[in-house]
């Protein structure tokens, strides 16, 4: 990850459930020898992260399962995912991993917000979020 690029400062406030914190923690301290960068972002993220209860997250916040429409600034290209665990990961559904560089950064990210994130060859990309669909409403 190119650190003179990305600082806490260029990035938004982000919001994670308590409750997936633990397990995101854990995944990404036990992968940290199979995906160090992956794992470094999410423990990162994880770190600036505020902590909420499901009712006090604000509304169409990415959470783990949820359905992510974002805009990459550069190209225009638009897509649509679902951010899962590693295990549910399936790149042609749609299912991208939280271990990924992408993955690590949607989380907690909110609806209208952009960041700054390298892709999985280390350039700089901004991803501007468009809408967040709940976990447990089907994506048409």
């Amino acid at each position: 990850m190119n650190q003179g690029t990305i600082s806490p400062c260029d990035r938004p406030a982000i919001h994670v459930l308590a409750s997936e914190c633990d397990a995101l923690s854990n995944l990404a301290l036990n992968a940290v020898h199979r995906h160090p960068q992956s794992s470094a972002m999410i423990l990162a993220e994880l770190d600036r992260a505020e902590l909420c209860d499901p009712g006090e997250l604000p509304e169409q916040t990415v959470v783990m399962n949820s359905w992510i429409d974002f805009v990459d600034e550069a190209s225009g290209a638009q897509r649509t995912v679902q951010l899962v665990y590693p295990r549910d990961a399936d790149i042609g559904a749609g299912r991208v991993s939280v271990l990924t560089p992408i993955g690590a950064g949607l989380i907690g990210m909110t609806a209208g917000h952009s960041i700054r994130w390298p892709d999985r060859d280390g350039h700089d990309r901004m991803l501007r979020i468009v809408s967040v669909s709940p976990p447990d409403r089907s994506h048409l």
